[in-house]
């Protein structure tokens, strides 16, 4: 698909550039909400001598910033229902029971996080709250991955504002929970990844060394098995298109930062480690982008067909081009004021 459009000759425009502006919001909120996420499934999974020092550390590590992380998902949802409303219509229709599950994990999890502290005197009241954090942060990014895998099929059919494919179907097809399994890992995967270096102690960043060791291992098969249900699909159905030479490229590109991260795990090499994470996670999701284009609702929305008027495009790129001037540096100043630290490590390369 994408080797043809670009046979004939089809540019890019407002909407392609539009939609890319999505993709790199996604990557930001993955790279940072995403990795919150995973502190809390490793809350959930806090084993051995050092479990509660383990949860301490996600604590801390995510207490100052998770609140401001949700921005960018925030604004990925604004931009798409601004300057592409007929995919914003036919996802929030088709599968508004795994966002809304999603939304719920959302809140349950902040309140959580925050109820949990002020029952801290209470210790049967903060071991509920404890539980409701951990398992929420498993919940949400499982159904975060079920609906990119379900929008990354042809499954939701969608004709003249009604999805005839029903509410259910769609996403409970096997290629989208498996991408839910492996939106988990690559969540818990990058957690650990950052906590390695946040970690206040040689043994605590033992453990999440091994944590991370063990979640790259999931990425790799669930990334494995969801690439071999894409690759044995009908090459003819809409969906992702991963045979292009870019695509390819892509695909080899990423392989080879996770080959070279789990390495960087092996050898204690954590600073490393978060760059070729971070490096490995973006090729991923640039990846799937190019594969899903031209496609923001395979076989029934391209970008072109959902996006808004060229004036209204033009007006979110200015308005957020505006908007970046404010939020970019106060990102960067509440990263350095309570990362600084980490973004600028002691550790070994």
């Amino acid at each position: 698909m994408n080797a043809a459009l670009m046979s004939a000759g089809t540019s890019a425009g407002l909407p392609e550039v539009v939609a890319g502006i999505v993709l790199a919001v996604l990557i930001v909120y993955v790279l940072l909400g995403g990795a919150d996420f995973g502190g809390g499934v490793w809350d959930l999974f806090a084993t051995g001598p050092r479990a509660a020092r383990q949860r301490e550390a996600v604590s801390r590590a995510i207490g100052p910033i998770w609140e401001a992380n949700h921005v960018w998902m925030i604004v990925a949802v604004v931009i798409l229902f601004t300057a592409f409303p007929a995919a914003f219509s036919a996802i929030m229709t088709a599968l508004h029971i795994p966002i809304s599950l999603m939304l719920v994990g959302i809140v349950l999890r902040g309140s959580s996080f925050v109820f949990r502290k002020v029952d801290a005197a209470d210790p049967s009241g903060r071991s509920v709250w404890q539980q409701v954090f951990a398992i929420s942060s498993l919940i949400t990014p499982v159904m975060i991955g079920v609906i990119v895998g379900t929008l990354s099929t042809p499954a939701i059919d969608w004709r003249d504002g009604i999805a005839h494919g029903g509410f259910v179907g769609p996403w409970l097809q096997p290629v989208a929970w498996i991408v839910g399994l492996f939106t988990v890992a690559l969540f818990a995967w990058l957690a650990a990844i950052y906590l390695t270096l946040e970690a206040d102690d040689a043994a605590l960043r033992e453990d999440f060394r091994s944590r991370a060791l063990i979640s790259g291992a999931g990425v790799a098969l669930a990334g494995g098995l969801a690439a071999a249900l894409w690759s044995g699909a009908d090459p003819s159905t809409p969906g992702l298109e991963v045979s292009s030479p870019f695509g390819l490229a892509e695909f080899a590109l990423g392989i080879a930062a996770w080959v070279l991260t789990m390495g960087a795990l092996a050898t204690r090499r954590f600073v490393a480690a978060r760059v070729l994470g971070v490096l490995t996670t973006t090729l991923v999701l640039v990846g799937w982008g190019w594969a899903q284009y031209p496609w923001l609702v395979p076989g029934s929305l391209t970008i072109r067909d959902a996006a808004a008027p060229a004036v209204t495009l033009k007006y979110v790129i200015g308005i957020l081009a505006a908007g970046s001037v404010l939020l970019v540096p106060a990102f960067g100043y509440l990263y350095l004021t309570f990362k600084g630290g980490i973004l600028l490590p002691r550790g070994s390369w």
